[in-house]
């Protein structure tokens, strides 16, 4: 591993969220002011969205890591497209409830008397939810349903969204959110890191993993790096990592743009290629630009196949006419007071 090869004490370029990696870049920095500023208010929703690998779980951690546990009692869920009422059994199971058997009352009721002794012992209490855009509206609304707990004019939780950009988009337009959006009370979304937030991120993370400046960078490095990565914190560990890998086995004391241009290509060639779906023409018949997926491709003429049908219709248009014709002697017989033939009346 190149931790052995420079000495450093860990990994610094681990994709798992780890606290003590937090960097604040100018839009990490302004996610904590509205955090803060959501978490003195007391009550309602704080939002925060960004790409995929934008540092949501880190940010996540680094709130976990900071917050005072003797006055606030933070949960963090992970949601999984779940409904209303698996939403209530996992939050009751964040706050150490028992669900085994409970009903939706019990629950609620359970949930809200946890929130008051809480608040008893001085505590508040903050609910995260994670990967809120996989949520539907029905767990949405029994997140809202808790917000509405209070106790001597005060709200018992507070709840933490973060999501991807389409929770923004959903949060905004879907009609039956609109009781939520009135109790979002602060909202973010994470940017990628600005070009000259990319030297100053990997020496940060390089220092709390112990980096004594080997190896050293070249001043074009940093911008080849946001070149490939668009200045996305995972992106950008993943591709420091490789290139520290491929560093450490080529002995490098210096990490410059070409190193980086190197290992981006070899990254991009391993990622899967979409293969196009293509249809082996018959021998000796043209090809056909009509793709395998086509649905409006017109099937071959088969003259033989058009005759049995047609005999087929004929056959139905014959027996139906002789249905008729039958149907036609019974209204008769039985408007003439006749019997059916083949029956025999057992009434005296």
């Amino acid at each position: 591993m190149y931790t052995d090869f420079y000495g450093l004490s860990d990994r610094p370029f681990q994709l798992t969220p780890d606290a003590r990696y937090w960097f604040e870049s100018r839009t990490h920095k302004k996610a904590m002011a509205y955090l803060g500023y959501g978490l003195a208010q007391g009550e309602g929703f704080i939002v925060i969205t960004g790409d995929v690998g934008a540092g949501k779980s880190t940010l996540v951690a680094h709130l976990m890591a900071t917050i005072d546990r003797e006055r606030l009692n933070a949960v963090s869920l992970v949601s999984t497209q779940v409904e209303g009422d698996d939403m209530l059994r996992l939050a009751a199971q964040g706050l150490g409830i028992s669900t085994e058997g409970a009903a939706k009352a019990q629950l609620l009721d359970r949930i809200e008397q946890k929130l008051i002794d809480e608040a008893r012992a001085g505590k508040r209490v903050l609910l995260v939810v994670d990967e809120a855009q996989t949520l539907p509206v029905s767990a949405l609304e029994e997140l809202r349903m808790l917000s509405n707990f209070s106790s001597q004019g005060r709200a018992l939780i507070q709840i933490f969204l973060l999501g991807q950009p389409e929770f923004r988009d959903k949060l905004a337009g879907e009609t039956g959110l609109e009781q939520l959006r009135q109790r979002v009370i602060a909202t973010h979304h994470l940017d990628p890191m600005e070009p000259n937030e990319i030297e100053p991120y990997l020496v940060h993370r390089l220092a709390v993993a112990g980096w004594q400046g080997r190896p050293g960078f070249a001043a074009e490095a940093a911008a080849s790096l946001y070149r490939h990565t668009g200045g996305i914190p995972r992106r950008l560990n993943q591709l420091a990592s490789r290139l520290f890998l491929y560093a450490a086995m080529e002995k490098m004391e210096t990490i410059g743009a070409d190193e980086v241009e190197a290992v981006a290509a070899d990254m991009a060639s391993e990622r899967p290629q979409v293969r196009e779906e293509r249809v082996l023409p018959l021998r000796g018949a043209p090809v056909s630009p009509v793709p395998a997926t086509d649905i409006h491709a017109q099937p071959a003429h088969d003259p033989a196949l058009e005759r049995r049908v047609t005999a087929l219709e004929a056959r139905l248009e014959e027996q139906e006419a002789a249905l008729r014709r039958v149907l036609t002697l019974l209204v008769d017989w039985v408007e003439n007071g006749q019997q059916t033939p083949g029956y025999r009346s057992n009434v005296a």
